[in-house]
């Protein structure tokens, strides 16, 4: 299972161009995933994210991914920064993931 070595966190910035920046939890998803895979040199998983992330620093948001044996982790987005459009996040999967349900 994947898990084990999502452990680390990760970061990533999204140029969004609005002036009440705001990244789509498509592209929030999106990113993460790819930022996963990237740093796991795994296939990007499937991460689902409830909410737009609004640009703010210190607003957080819960996304998930779901292995493909069907457990979940849970992964915790954090603003760091926003400049000139761009937001810039933090992400951190949690150390346990639940069991497939079934």
């Amino acid at each position: 299972m994947a898990a084990g070595v999502l452990l680390a966190g990760c970061s990533a910035s999204v140029k969004v161009g609005a002036s009440e920046p705001k990244l789509s939890r498509e592209k929030l998803a999106s990113t993460v995933s790819a930022k996963l895979a990237a740093a796991t040199g795994r296939p990007k998983p499937h991460v689902t994210c409830p909410e737009d992330l609004a640009g703010k620093v210190g607003t957080t948001t819960r996304c998930t991914l779901t292995a493909d044996d069907g457990s979940t982790l849970g992964v915790t987005v954090r603003v760091t920064s926003v400049e000139d459009g761009r937001i810039h996040f933090d992400f951190k999967a949690d150390d346990k993931a639940s069991p497939a349900a079934g």
